[in-house]
């Protein structure tokens, strides 16, 4: 899922010159794709395989594992995401939103966690929102060829993963359910560098896999070019203005017949509101999910700091959209996650490194957040959290609290800003009990459903085939059209849904000769 910026209104583009642009040009292509994370990825591979013409349009850079490697990982988080990863979602509290901005979208910067949508949850999108051809029996194949192509494992412990392992004692200890991670990341070396690009390439992004391979079969990857506006006619797009060139002010028009939009949750929103294609629905209600951290000390080294991002889950919470597991650890994570609680403890927790650990706890928001288009290229984001979402978060630090103490914990620091260091399970109780989670430290990274498939009375945008409602060729692929919030980690569905897309339109689409890269003799 990429956030790929997005358009505005008919008419003069917003934020850039009047008059002639310099080096304007017109590209023709039967397909253009917008965005190039995990739902535009599989748009342009199938599209391409099938023999169409494929341009993909990314805003961020490419960057390769290299160039990650040889990178630090703050002047990777700076380029690899939109905002350095700190686009606000303002309310109670102001929610820092992080989405990869880059050829392979945020796919390039999450855990490479993939887990099937939960039948439950597809079943009850199908009885609410009508998505009836979105059941596991029709989506479980794409499941598994998703799994296969990026080589989707267990992920086995390492020697670094303790913080992992007392997780799952602890987890067992307490009769509470929990998984081994499935991550796409075979040959993971355990560097512990997922969330600013894995230097090594075992992470199976889609820069790594989808998207080699669709450039194999012909498609063209634009990258640092920005879309910003879909011209159209009320039924068709007809065209897209998009600027890109060394200083971005290069204007292209696109010729697509066909235009996959995949530009994540809050740009495919926001290019359509520019475009004037259902500028009410479209962001009105997108679902989040947020995460706080908690900071453990233990009495003996648990070393997390040498271990991948994380070998265990607890799930024992899935059906309140509740998960807790470990997450990478380095002094900057830990100083990030230690920010609220001030430069002493920060130093403190620093010296004694090797018996510290992170842990995140993912939390799904009964609430939604509004997206916005502002003048120029701005948005502007601001969260509903609810009366429920609180208790649900004072649950889960709750929860998270116990089992940590079980695994081991002699200390933990919640997203309490200022809170004293909690040492007992009974203090930590009385702490969820209290605290205030308008105040806590809070941040989302999984945004969707901002453009829903699903009945319009409902807030649906998109029929069954991905398309707004009145359009014909113009479909959303990505985390936007999800009914709702996922509740585990979004990648598998999205890329699921993707791939029934671009099925349903390749079924009814003209064939045409496959074409394939005149330097490779095999494909991937």
């Amino acid at each position: 899922m990429t956030g790929y910026m997005a358009g505005q209104p008919a008419g003069r583009p917003a934020g850039r010159p009047t008059g002639r642009h310099r080096n304007a040009r017109t590209v023709s292509c039967d397909a253009l794709v917008i965005g190039s994370g995990a739902g535009g990825a599989v748009a342009a591979l199938e599209l391409a395989r099938a023999g169409h013409r494929t341009v993909v349009l990314e805003e961020g850079p490419r960057a390769t594992t290299a160039g990650l490697a040889a990178s630090p990982p703050a002047a990777n988080l700076r380029r690899l995401y939109r905002d350095a990863g700190l686009t606000p979602i303002l309310g109670s509290p102001v929610i820092p939103y992080g989405e990869g901005c880059c050829v392979g979208g945020s796919t390039v910067v999450n855990g490479g966690l993939l887990w099937a949508p939960p039948d439950a949850l597809l079943e009850r999108w199908a009885r609410v929102m009508g998505t009836t051809d979105y059941r596991a029996v029709r989506l479980a194949a794409h499941v598994r060829r998703v799994s296969e192509r990026l080589g989707v494992i267990e992920q086995p412990y390492g020697d670094g993963n303790a913080d992992s392992l007392l997780l799952a004692d602890a987890a067992d200890a307490l009769g509470w359910r929990r998984a081994t991670a499935r991550r796409a990341a075979p040959g993971c070396r355990h560097r512990n560098r997922c969330p600013t690009g894995c230097p090594t390439g075992a992470k199976h992004s889609m820069a790594v896999s989808y998207l080699p391979e669709a450039e194999w079969y012909g498609a063209r990857i634009d990258s640092g070019t920005r879309a910003v506006l879909l011209r159209h006619d009320g039924r068709s797009v007809h065209g897209v203005t998009a600027f890109g060139g060394p200083d971005g002010r290069t204007r292209v028009d696109y010729r697509p017949r066909t235009v996959f939009l995949a530009a994540g949750a809050v740009g495919s929103a926001v290019l359509l509101q520019r475009s004037g294609i259902h500028r009410r629905a479209a962001g009105r209600a997108m679902g989040f999910h947020v995460n706080f951290r908690l900071v453990a000390r233990f009495a003996d080294p648990v070393h997390a700091g040498r271990g991948t991002i994380f070998t265990s889950q607890l799930r024992e919470f899935e059906g309140l959209g509740i998960h807790v597991m470990p997450a990478n650890l380095t002094p900057g994570s830990l100083a990030a996650a230690l920010a609220g609680h001030g430069p002493a403890v920060v130093n403190a927790l620093l010296a004694d490194l090797e018996r510290a650990a992170v842990y995140t706890v993912q939390v799904r928001m009964n609430g939604r957040v509004a997206v916005r288009q502002r003048p120029g290229f701005g948005r502007l984001l601001r969260h509903g959290m609810t009366s429920h979402d609180h208790g649900l978060l004072r649950f889960a630090l709750g929860r998270a609290a116990r089992l940590l103490f079980r695994s081991g914990a002699v200390e933990l620091y919640p997203p309490c800003p200022g809170a004293p260091p909690l040492r007992t399970d009974r203090a930590a109780q009385e702490t969820a009990v209290r605290s205030d989670p308008r105040r806590w430290d809070l941040v989302c990274v999984h945004a969707m459903a901002s453009c829903p498939m699903g009945r319009p009375a409902l807030g649906g945008v998109c029929d069954q085939d991905g398309r707004p409602y009145g359009f014909t060729n113009l479909r959303l692929c990505d985390a936007s059209v999800l009914p709702g919030p996922a509740g585990v980690s979004p990648q598998g569905t999205i890329m699921a849904f993707a791939h029934e897309i671009a099925a349903r339109y390749l079924s009814s689409a003209p064939q045409v000769p496959t074409r394939r890269h005149r330097d490779s003799d095999t494909p991937f």
